[in-house]
């Protein structure tokens, strides 16, 4: 009797815990969402359930010439699409060389990595924009698109790599005494018992241009190269009269890019899990 009192108020608890992280997660999304259904554009009138609710911030988001949203949007997926590409690649490539090989300088440049994960990649910022004027890659794509992919690498390795060294090394002797070469060990074998953690480093790599504001504001200049982060900005400043209905639009939309990739990217996990688990 009192083994199942106490499993009940385990389980009681597990779920008070789970419904007051749900009340935070859902009360700002609910805010924001009510907010971009409000009329008119003061912060002090709004409702948490508007009495004359309208999409008319949503309209001129698209429509209204000044809005530029449109054209942040597209910049936004272009950084967003390239640097989860780009870091899927190079991370997934460094982490299979750390993982199977053994070269000299490979316990130093693992530390140095470890070392490097330590540090945000603001704190290099001044060192990163002189360097980025140097080679004429200020207020670019390129330029932002390389701090994005170089300065996840170091924790982004970190996984991939910890996730290989748990896939068992016979299967590469059993490829190569079978005739397979590296890559095909990599591309065939590897890769797709890794998809799960690889999945992970695609969704949060293909996330950050979309929340980041302080990168983007350091190296973007023209208007015209504004991300999501860095242009929504501009609506709840004194330059654009504190447009807070319109800029809870423009945030409530952000979240459909990233809900299409986390579910085109759950079914190469849940697959993944399910390969590794028979093949284990």
């Amino acid at each position: 009797m009192k083994r199942s009192l106490k499993s009940a108020l385990e389980v009681s608890g597990i779920y008070l815990i789970v419904l007051i992280m749900f009340v935070l997660i859902l009360y700002p999304l609910l805010w924001a969402f009510s907010m971009s259904l409000n009329p008119g554009t003061s912060l002090f009138s709004l409702k948490m359930f508007p009495d004359n609710w309208s999409l008319e911030h949503y309209k001129w988001l698209f429509t209204d010439p000044s809005s530029n949203y449109t054209l942040w949007y597209k910049n936004t997926l272009i950084v967003a699409f390239i640097n989860g590409l780009a870091s899927v690649c190079i991370v997934s490539i460094v982490a299979y060389v750390f993982s199977r090989f053994r070269f000299i300088g490979r316990k130093n440049s693992i530390y140095t990595f470890l070392l490097l994960q330590m540090f945000p990649v603001l704190m290099g910022m001044v060192a990163i924009y002189l360097l980025l004027n140097t080679v004429n890659l200020l207020d670019t794509f390129t330029g932002l698109i390389l701090i994005y992919v170089f300065g996840g690498l170091p924790m982004n390795l970190f996984l991939v790599k910890g996730y290989l060294d748990t896939i068992p090394r016979d299967l590469d002797e059993s490829a190569k005494i079978d005739g397979a070469g590296y890559l095909t060990i990599f591309f065939r074998i590897l890769i797709p018992l890794a998809s799960p953690i690889i999945a992970v480093v695609a969704l949060f790599t293909f996330m950050a241009p979309f929340f980041d504001f302080l990168t983007p504001q350091i190296i973007i200049r023209s208007p015209e190269k504004f991300t999501l982060a860095l242009g929504l900005y501009n609506f709840i400043n004194d330059k654009f009269a504190n447009n807070f209905t319109m800029f809870a639009a423009g945030t409530i939309l952000i979240a459909i890019p990233i809900s299409i990739v986390f579910l085109l990217l759950q079914r190469f996990l849940i697959s993944g899990l399910a390969d590794g688990a028979t093949k284990g």
